[in-house]
């Protein structure tokens, strides 16, 4: 199938020599008669072919009628991108568009040398892209002529705003001629976005390439339920699964990133990382290692990958649940591009599964379960690989004939084999164990963690109870650190007095019992013994238990008491306990007759009048009058009477 005729012969050509055979939709869209000179309002999923859309779209209005760039002066036209990597992206792919053209490109992003921009600027270049920051401070300082600008396109808008673009997309729309045409590509197309397209566009025609049906349909979505203690182990299993040649692996924070990649690198694996914290010159780098296949796996954070364009990037891995759709779409954006097929795991703890699927919902993504790889599945992989790699198919040189009869001469072909295999699995990173996650056919299912997951299982006890203060959460690690299980193999704990017993499933009890026969228990004075079932030595009925059915019965102040009568007959009309009275001595014992005869203690005499208070302050022999008192009671009351302290 031939491209259409619309399109530039010098970019037509470029476009063949690329390999494009058909235009994917946007940019069929956007090259269409309709189109010619307007504004354009472009709503396109990321990986959908914006750049080159773009490109031929703005390459009438730049060259006319001609073929080839007659001059180099001011630019012409001016490409705004909301990240560095993604503005060095663009500049790469109008570099091989506009080749016959003779166009020049320059970019402008902060990180690199702003000398060696104006410098670029200086000696003239057609097309300029760069970052909004950038691009403000070269036309704040006169460096960047804005007077000959014909096109002005704003790609990823709605990043830019979410990064807090604004203001400096105002000032550099502000600063371009009236007369240009503004073109503006953005993912979705909010009420902010709306609103500026409404200020700095003319008529502008909306041009909408998203099919919700259809999105992100090169992209096969798999969701992956693990315990968030097994994340890293699941990562790790997802790598070695798929073996793809380019893996993306997106973290939430430049913590998670440096922590994730630092996990990875231990375990033998070519890593690059993108963060903002690094420099441009790092991030230049770390892409560069990834095209030319130095590194296979790239740890990023959302914003540094925005954009990002990789060669044969197949896989794309979720490590942090993202927070949003959009979030979602974007990183997932990364695979599946341009008609490639792509891949995409999204890891999410069991604990937040009910999120993750709120997200894809809002996303509208058709998505898979699939359960953690095992170490038994990769290593199937490994052996398949091995089987089926075409080093074993391809015939030997004339300067490898002679070694080889050398290498059959002295040893057999059973030992070759087995150095061969040997090898190979070296160069391979070993897998991690991970626990076997609930089964689920949708991600709409519940938890099918019930008793038919430990049917079957055996029994266990430990010496710590109650008495020594016994609770399921130290047990549980003591119990998974003893058997070499982790804590998805433990069913039930039943805690009694002096012991606790347990269940462990059934596809992890042998391993469970040899572990403790080899190594214990782990702690001191503490044995764990396998037993029959979970009713062996049980010291008495749970609490719950213990108190026999029936309903429960209200207590009524007015109903006659039973207990009363039985009392008085048991104990005597008295209704004295054996131990409130003694025995006579005569009886040698204590009965009912005896307590009815035996002396009750007096009743008190409430009606006799009490005896009045004596005051016992000490008195003189004068007439009653205290001991401080002098023969003249008044002058002795005045003269010791305190003194008040003076009012402040």
């Amino acid at each position: 199938m031939s491209l259409p005729e619309t399109i530039l012969p010098p970019l037509a050509r470029a476009l063949a020599a690329k390999g494009y055979e058909t235009l994917t939709p946007v940019q069929a869209a956007i090259i269409e008669d309709e189109t010619a000179g307007r504004d354009l309002l472009v709503s396109a999923q990321t990986g959908s072919g914006k750049t080159v859309a773009f490109g031929m779209a703005i390459a009438p209005t730049l060259l006319g009628e001609a073929e080839r760039f007659t001059e180099i002066g001011a630019p012409l036209a001016l490409v705004i991108a909301p990240t560095r990597e993604l503005a060095l992206q663009v500049q790469r792919e109008l570099d091989w568009l506009y080749a016959e053209t003779g166009a020049r490109t320059a970019s402008c992003v902060g990180g690199m040398d702003a000398r060696t921009e104006r410098r670029a600027l200086e000696r003239g270049a057609q097309i300029v892209v760069g970052t909004p920051g950038r691009l403000r401070d070269h036309i704040t300082r006169g460096a960047l002529d804005m007077s000959a600008l014909r096109a002005v396109v704003l790609d990823e808008a709605d990043e830019m705003l979410d990064l807090g673009f604004r203001e400096d997309l105002e000032f550099i729309l502000d600063a371009a001629p009236e007369d240009r045409r503004t073109l503006l590509f953005s993912a979705t197309v909010p009420k902010p976005i709306a609103q500026l397209a409404k200020t700095f566009q003319r008529d502008a025609l909306r041009v909408a390439a998203n099919n919700a049906a259809e999105q992100h349909a090169d992209i096969d979505y798999k969701l992956m339920l693990v315990p968030a203690a097994e994340r890293e182990n699941a990562i790790i299993n997802t790598l070695l699964y798929f073996e793809a040649v380019n893996t993306i692996v997106f973290a939430s924070t430049r913590e998670g990133v440096k922590h994730l990649s630092a996990r990875l690198h231990n375990r033998g694996f070519d890593v690059v990382t993108l963060s903002g914290e690094l420099s441009q010159a790092e991030r230049t780098n770390a892409l560069q290692s990834m095209r030319d296949g130095r590194a296979r796996i790239c740890v990023a954070t959302d914003v540094a990958a925005r954009g990002i364009d990789l060669p044969n990037l197949d896989l794309v891995i979720h490590a942090d649940l993202p927070t949003n759709p959009d979030t979602l779409l974007h990183r997932s954006g990364r695979t599946g591009r341009a008609g490639r097929k792509g891949t995409c795991v999204i890891i999410s703890p069991m604990h937040r599964r009910n999120v993750a699927q709120r997200v894809l919902k809002v996303a509208r993504i058709d998505v898979s379960m699939m359960q953690p790889p095992s170490a038994e599945e990769i290593e199937a992989r490994y052996r398949e690989s091995i089987l089926s790699s075409e080093a074993l198919t391809a015939p030997a040189t004339e300067e490898e004939t002679a070694f080889i009869a050398q290498l059959m001469a002295r040893h057999t072909p059973e030992a070759i084999a087995a150095a061969y295999l040997r090898q190979q699995l070296a160069a391979r990173p070993a897998p991690e164990d991970v626990s076997d996650a609930p089964v689920f056919d949708k991600p709409g299912d519940k938890d099918p963690r019930t008793r038919e997951r430990f049917e079957g299982g055996t029994w266990f006890k430990v010496s710590v109870g109650r008495k020594h203060k016994a609770e399921p959460r130290w047990l549980l690690p003591m119990l998974c650190k003893a058997g070499g299980v982790t804590k998805t193999a433990i069913g039930s704990i039943r805690i009694f007095d002096t012991e606790s017993i347990f269940e462990v499933a059934a596809q992890k009890a042998d391993a469970f019992a040899k572990s403790i026969e080899k190594n214990g228990s782990g702690e001191r004075g503490v044995t764990i013994a396998p037993v029959d079932g979970p009713g062996e030595r049980r010291s008495g009925p749970p609490p719950s238990q213990r108190r026999p059915p029936g309903p429960v019965e209200r207590y009524d102040p007015n109903a006659p008491r039973p207990e009363r009568a039985d009392r008085k007959a048991r104990y005597g009309s008295s209704g004295l306990r054996p131990d409130d009275l003694e025995a006579p001595a005569t009886t040698g014992g204590w009965s009912p007759a005896a307590a009815d005869e035996a002396p009750r203690a007096p009743k008190p005499d409430f009606d006799k009048p009490r005896p009045p208070k004596v005051s016992k302050a000490p008195v003189s022999k004068d007439k009653g009058k205290p001991k401080w008192a002098a023969k003249d009671g008044a002058k002795a009351k005045k003269d010791h009477k305190p003194k008040r302290k003076p009012q402040i």
